[in-house]
């Protein structure tokens, strides 16, 4: 008898295995079909004007790092990055074929054969690049930072996954920002330092390094000095004689642990109360300088990881 009932469960099993395996099946069937019937390309409206792109790209060059993590959020192929991208630990798994590349490189961009180049206005040889493939272009904070994901999904033909993360990232963050603020007081502030090579710099609430999340979805304050000097611009350049008043109650600190890190061993910065209390929250700036939905997801877990002890 419990034979008969195991075979029947193991049946049972094996059934709903098929039932689920067939699904999947069917949906990629399905998917496979509805892009064979779509138009090859569409066109994109960009802030330069109209461009005609792949419905459906399957092999795209990024040139400036900070459209990169969009295009891999979407799970769209890349087949070349720049240098920025090609180092970040976040975007390893993503990059693993893909070519280092840079707007010089035009013949290595050529032996790619990408359907579709997306860059920075700011890059180089832009009417070269178009003749290669159709490209589109951004200028960075020309939009806010989800806008700028949206816009992404917009040019992948990713428009409604982009708009699903996007409402569901704001709420989690905002969420996490309720109960850091419970945590910490309203009038805690909290600041987000950097250093790059001999120099340190301060954020504003757009400039990546957490800054989007802390500043406008969680609401934090930031200190006064900061506020004053770096919100206009994104950052600002600081000496070790002033951190202590652009040192919030809490600092993150984006360490480059290959810069000059000696400020950290002197009296000026341990005498910082942020410091002197255990306030001081250290992330890899490789993996926090960007506001990509795969950067913004680290950044939000790390925030809820130190603030909260998530």
């Amino acid at each position: 008898m419990l034979k008969k009932r195991m075979m029947s469960i193991l049946l049972l099993f094996v059934l709903i295995l098929s039932a689920c395996g067939n699904k999947a099946a069917e949906k990629e069937q399905e998917k496979a079909t509805k892009e064979k019937n779509e138009p090859k390309t569409m066109t994109y409206q960009s802030e330069t004007g109209p461009v005609e792109v792949p419905t459906h790209p399957k092999r795209v060059v990024v040139l400036s790092s900070f459209l990169a993590g969009s295009v891999m959020a979407l799970d769209v192929p890349i087949v070349g990055v720049d240098s920025w991208a090609k180092m970040n630990p976040r975007y390893e798994p993503y990059l693993k074929e893909a070519k280092e590349v840079t707007d010089g490189s035009l013949e290595q961009i050529i032996e790619l054969e990408p359907d579709l180049i997306i860059a920075a206005s700011t890059n180089k040889n832009l009417d070269k690049l178009k003749e290669i493939a159709p490209t589109v272009t951004y200028t960075y904070g020309k939009v806010d930072y989800l806008t700028q994901h949206l816009e992404i999904g917009k040019l992948l033909n990713k428009e409604e996954e982009a708009k699903k993360w996007i409402e569901d990232f704001k709420q989690r963050a905002q969420q996490a920002g309720e109960e850091i603020r419970a945590k910490i007081g309203e009038n805690a502030t909290v600041s987000v330092i950097e250093n790059f090579d001999k120099q340190l710099y301060v954020f504003g609430n757009n400039w990546g390094r957490g800054t989007e999340i802390l500043y406008q979805e969680m609401k934090l304050k930031m200190p006064k000095a900061v506020e004053e000097h770096a919100l206009k611009d994104g950052y600002y350049a600081i000496s070790l004689e002033v951190l202590p008043q652009f040192a919030g109650d809490y600092v993150i600190f984006s360490k480059n642990a290959d810069g000059d890190l000696s400020f950290t061993e002197t009296e000026t910065y341990k005498n910082i109360p942020a410091v002197k209390n255990n306030r001081v929250f250290e992330a890899d700036a490789k993996e926090f300088y960007f506001n990509d939905p795969i950067t913004l997801e680290y950044q939000l877990e790390f925030f809820k990881k130190h603030f909260l002890g998530e």
